[in-house]
């Protein structure tokens, strides 16, 4: 077996390993550095509690909603004209929430405010947002004793899950665990990896 060469190999998938880390812990911290500006119209949405059912439920209504503020945002510039076509458009978002109660067959009440909305503390990559009134539509599914999610609307960043930062486990937790999966399927592959070329110079 040339054990210098087997060396070399072992060294090089090493380095290979580390810049796959380094990248990926780059496009992390990236990630991070998204801070909701001080000016901001957040969507709150209140699940009924935290059943499975219920958390489900939320998340349906909150993709819906989403996409169809997302549209009326999108081009707007200042969050004065948010503000406006947000309180224009009240209706149509109970009526989302309704439809979708309605698609779906259950019959709990709800309730859409946009006003000033309590918000609790909440850690994000290395930013820490402070519990306190937060301009929001707010979205009650029942009682609101679950889980919440929430984003921002304007400027729109709900592409970004606020509501799943450091300070709690939840579909962050799963992202986590994801990453985690990916992690160990790959050091099982420079493994492997190396085992074959191993077994050539044996």
């Amino acid at each position: 077996m040339n054990q210098k060469a087997l060396i070399y190999i072992f060294t090089s998938l090493l380095v290979l390993m580390m810049s796959w880390e380094a990248q990926r812990s780059m496009s992390v911290a990236a990630a991070n550095l998204v801070a909701i500006p001080d000016e901001a119209i957040r969507l709150r949405i209140l699940a009924n509690s935290d059943s499975p059912k219920d958390q489900w439920l939320k998340r349906e209504i909150r993709d819906q909603v989403n996409m169809e503020i997302t549209e009326w945002v999108t081009e707007l510039e200042s969050i004065d004209d948010a503000r406006g076509v947000i309180r224009t458009q009240l209706d149509r978002i109970e009526e989302i929430v309704q439809l979708e109660l309605t698609r779906i067959g259950i019959t709990d009440s709800f309730t859409v405010e946009f006003d000033e909305v309590q918000f609790p503390t909440k850690l994000y990559g290395n930013t820490l947002y402070p519990a306190g009134l937060y301009e929001a539509i707010l979205i009650t599914i029942g009682e609101g004793k679950g889980e919440n999610w929430w984003c921002v609307l304007f400027p729109p960043l709900c592409f970004i899950d606020f509501a799943n930062g450091d300070a709690v486990e939840g579909d962050g937790a799963k992202e986590q665990s994801s990453e985690n999966e990916d992690e160990v399927e790959v050091r099982f592959f420079v493994f492997d990896l190396f085992t074959k070329v191993k077994n050539i110079f044996v």
